[in-house]
């Protein structure tokens, strides 16, 4: 007799350890499912299959192939949409000439199949329905039976009040081929449900024989663990592969244990696999073929498959790790975690209890993960990024996750307080930014929205309102799938790591302030917030000078916000503009690296064809601004920087001036020159923000374009670089490329160094020891000082395993020469 194996299931309830194998193909007691049948069909005597496949057929055949390994046939056929399981039966027709033997791939049964075969043939049945008896049947279809063992009747998944019986169907059936005439080709059809009742309703002989032995559908991960017990146990006849020793510990070959290791049963270590001194292996542990399990590590119940490296201290209780991941160091897996394969899980990560995450994923050091990790390209260590929240729309960042988020925040801020919320024109952006407000609401906080706006605008507000804090939401500069949620605080500017790692914690322990009905908040719009920061720009201004003066600009807008203010303040300034790309388009809200590039080609094309005196191109947050002289020249970010301290200083501007550590030294000898005194700060646009609210402080600045003037906004501002550039230009009848020719020479260049989280601190730890002596500055990374003007700055990236490596020097060639050696000497440290 032929027996059949369906294996074309996808166990969609098993995932992600089904994401990327089929359902017959998971391990149980490091065997596939579907080899403990193969196993229970040779012992019953049967030696020609036909196996159904549908997902992922060739990781099936691939294993398997022929059958002769284990001395049977096996046949294959294909089903190229989902046909059920009498459909794909029906699709082997062709291979079926005789009674035939039906059995799922994917269930533990140790149940006796000639028993089965022999009452159908007693019978004479034309199907014969292979039942078992069960403590709760509700999630099963039940079959009722007379006492000669025909079927009666069906129920499927019924409730107490239907249930007449504790038999159910096990998914084994014995038939004659003549069943087969009953089920249509190429369509949809099921034992169960269609076939079954069909045969019912027709008096054809239909039997169902009540089995002894274990049966279990393996349909979720409580069944799965379960199966793994119940083989440990000895409750099903399956023998765990390997060499049994005492207390039922089954061992592979090459198996290497420290004597150091306590070691409890029943478990099964597979084939080479290697626990080090210190370790402690407990009862129900399933460990696959080549794992590794490093020093001091903790597993009790636990699944893990083949070729896992398991890191030193590493605590995992309850849990289903797949092939081939990594968890570094002191990783703790709580009870229900499952972690798909090919995973890396870094160092001090906690995964609480019943997180699900899908293969491929990496989990960065440190990270408290209290939510399954499914679309999102990574588990993060810390929400914030250089600058914002930010990720692949609707993969990292989904509406969602901006609701939790903004909940997090809002629990910190006093109850009935406001809070302004803007974004950008994209449909993404509004989607992420109404979870945001309901999130906020639902905290009992206020929100003031000023839909669209730049981001200046917001920043504006939130002084003009007297809010606690804002919200600005908007699609990722150079990449238009990822989006950014920034918060700023009661000044307007970015919050602080304080407050950064406040949010955080909320959101990861997910503690939130729920308000009642009457303490939810309100949602207003302020009105002409934009004319009220345009007027207080002009105030800044000296528009007489302005408007005698009479500037030729070209100014690209980018479809920004920026363009429904800056043309009139560039208007009542008394410029004659040439204007590009002056409205919003949802569709066009970032630049590309290559569409930024063209841009800017093109409007240095109309500036020399216009014979404007300069070119400017916003950024689409209005933060940002990219400068050409009247020959279409661009001026680099870090020149238009000691551009701003030139005309400053030139226009009798007296003060500090706030710059990053990773800027040119010649902002010092430039700034001197006019009797201006230079700060430096972290490279973090907060902490350069914060110092420049500090008294006496006329202008910071970074080399990336953006730039602050406090005394009318202590923020990166567009609008406002572009309305002080010309003010100052006023003082000076000489065009720009003259300015830009004066500045002193730059020659900075800059490298990335690859180290991984746990190297950092090691790496940096080495170099400051290494550096003793030597002149070195501390405020952000190390920054060594060399001969002359010479200096480099090592600098880890707080999103990134990699160190930034800039350094200045007297010409390109000094520079890259000094690269090189720092390079060469943090290689030594990582070896």
């Amino acid at each position: 007799m032929k027996a059949v194996i369906m294996a074309g299931g996808q166990g969609t309830r098993l995932r992600p350890l089904t994401s990327n194998q089929p359902k017959p193909m998971l391990p149980v007691v490091n065997r596939p499912m579907m080899e403990h049948i193969l196993n229970l069909l040779v012992k019953c005597g049967f030696r020609e299959m036909v196996v159904t496949l549908q997902f992922l057929p060739t990781l099936i055949t691939n294993y398997f192939g022929d059958g002769s390994e284990w001395g049977v046939s096996l046949e294959y056929t294909t089903e190229f949409v989902p046909l059920g399981t009498a459909g794909s039966v029906k699709n082997s027709a062709s291979l079926l000439d005789g009674t035939f033997l039906v059995i799922s791939g994917d269930a533990l049964t140790d149940i006796d199949l000639n028993e089965v075969v022999d009452f159908h043939r007693e019978r004479k049945a034309l199907a014969t329905i292979t039942l078992i008896r069960v403590e709760n049947p509700l999630e099963f279809g039940i079959v009722v039976t007379d006492p000669e063992g025909r079927i009666e009747r069906f129920l499927e998944k019924p409730n107490w009040g239907q249930v007449f019986s504790d038999t159910i169907n096990t998914g084994i059936y014995v038939l004659e081929p003549e069943v087969l005439d009953f089920i249509p080709e190429g369509q949809p059809f099921d034992f169960s449900k269609d076939l079954f009742p069909l045969l019912l309703k027709e008096g054809y002989p239909l039997y169902g024989y009540v089995a002894d032995g274990y049966w279990c559908d393996i349909g979720n991960f409580e069944q799965y663990i379960a199966a793994h017990r119940d083989i440990l146990d000895g409750k099903v006849r399956i023998e765990p592969p390997g060499f049994r020793m005492a207390e039922n510990i089954w061992v592979g070959e090459g198996v290497d244990i420290d004597p150091e290791v306590e070691l409890r049963g029943p478990a099964v270590l597979g084939d080479h696999c290697k626990v080090e001194g210190g370790s402690k292996v407990r009862e129900y542990t399933i460990l696959g073929s080549n794992v590794v399990v490093k020093r001091d590590s903790f597993i009790h119940r636990a699944i893990i498959y083949d070729n896992t490296y398991i890191g030193n201290g590493c605590h995992l209780r309850g849990c289903v790790v797949g092939k081939n991941c990594d968890l570094k160091a002191n990783v703790r897996l709580e009870e229900g975690v499952v972690i798909g394969d090919e995973c890396l899980i870094g160092e001090s990560v906690l995964v609480n209890h019943d997180v699900k995450i899908y293969p491929f994923k990496t989990v960065e050091t440190g990270a408290t993960v209290n939510t399954s990790i499914v679309w999102e390209s990574k588990g993060l260590r810390t929400l914030f990024g250089k600058r914002a929240v930010s990720g692949i729309m609707n993969v990292d960042v989904t509406p969602e996750m901006a609701l939790r988020l903004a909940m997090a925040y809002g629990s910190t801020l006093p109850m009935g307080s406001t809070v302004v919320t803007s974004r950008d024109a994209s449909r993404a952006a509004r989607t992420i930014k109404r979870a945001v407000i309901s999130g906020l609401n639902a905290t009992g906080i206020n929100v003031a929205d000023l839909e669209t706006a730049p981001a200046p605008v917001t920043r504006y507000a939130i002084r003009v309102e007297r809010a606690v804090g804002g919200v600005d939401v908007r699609i990722s500069a150079f990449d238009p799938q990822s989006i950014e949620i920034r918060f700023f605080d009661e000044e307007g500017i970015d919050i602080s790591e304080g407050k950064q790692r406040e949010i955080e914690k909320n959101f990861s322990q997910a503690s939130f302030r729920r308000a009642f009905i009457d303490e939810i908040g309100a949602i207003i719009f302020p009105p002409r917030m934009m004319e009220m920061y345009t007027s207080s720009l002009l105030s800044e201004l000296d528009l007489e000078e302005l408007r005698a003066r009479r500037f030729r600009i070209v100014v690209d807008y980018a479809f920004s916000s920026a363009s429904m203010i800056l043309p009139a303040v560039l208007g009542k300034m008394g410029c004659d503009v040439l204007g590009l790309n002056g409205f919003t388009d949802e569709k066009r809200v970032t630049l590309s690296q290559e569409e930024l590039n063209n841009t800017l080609r093109n409007l240095s094309q109309l500036v020399k064809a216009s014979e404007a005196e300069l070119g400017i191109l916003l950024d689409n947050a209005a933060e940002r601004i990219y400068l050409l002289d009247e020959k279409g020249r661009q001026i680099h970010p870090q020149e238009a920087l000691l551009l701003f301290v030139k005309l400053l200083g030139e226009a009798g501007k007296r003060g500090k001036i706030v710059v990053p550590v990773s800027v040119t030294s010649q902002v010092e000898r430039l700034a001197a020159r006019f009797g201006n005194q230079v700060i430096r700060t972290k490279v973090s646009r907060s902490d350069l923000m914060k110092t420049a609210l500090e008294p006496g402080v006329i202008f910071a600045g970074a080399g990336s374009g953006g730039f602050i003037f406090p005394f009318f906004l202590p923020t990166y501002d567009a609008m406002a670089s572009t309305a002080m550039l010309l003010d100052s230009l006023t003082r000076s009848d000489r065009p720009l490329s003259e300015h830009v020719n004066e500045l002193p020479p730059i020659h900075m260049l800059s490298a990335e160094f690859l180290a991984s989280w746990d190297q950092k601190g090691t790496v940096m730890r080495r170099l400051v020891e290494e550096m003793q002596g030597k002149n070195l500055e501390l405020i952000d990374g190390v920054k060594i000082f060399l001969d002359g003007v010479s200096w480099v700055l090592i600098l880890p990236d707080p999103d990134e395993p990699t160190l930034h490596i800039i350094s200045e020097a007297e010409d390109d060639t000094s520079a890259a020469q000094h690269i090189a050696d720092i390079t060469k000497k943090l290689k030594s440290f990582v070896s």
